[in-house]
């Protein structure tokens, strides 16, 4: 399963963010997410791991406090899936 883990501080590191997901199972992919102008990180991040490792990972991550921020721990969706249009 693909997850999309948002709300992250920006300066959280890319290994505290793997060390952290990696708590609940092995990494199959990750993605750290950077502005490409400067290099720096948006405050969010993708990674894929065993449908069981990613909701045990989302049960315990989602809404925890981060350096002050409470995280978004979900199933990462297919950008098509994240802004259908109404039909009003």
């Amino acid at each position: 399963m693909k997850l999309y883990i948002g709300n992250l501080p920006f300066n959280t590191t890319e290994a505290e963010v793997r060390e952290m997901l990696e708590q609940y199972g092995t990494l199959e992919s990750f993605n750290w997410i950077t502005d490409r102008d400067t290099g720096r990180p948006r405050g969010f991040c993708f990674a894929e791991m065993d449908n069981a490792d990613a909701d045990a990972a989302i049960k315990a991550l989602n809404g925890k406090d981060l350096g002050g921020r409470n995280l978004k721990v979900n199933e990462a969706r297919a950008r098509n899936d994240r802004h259908k249009k109404r039909s009003w």
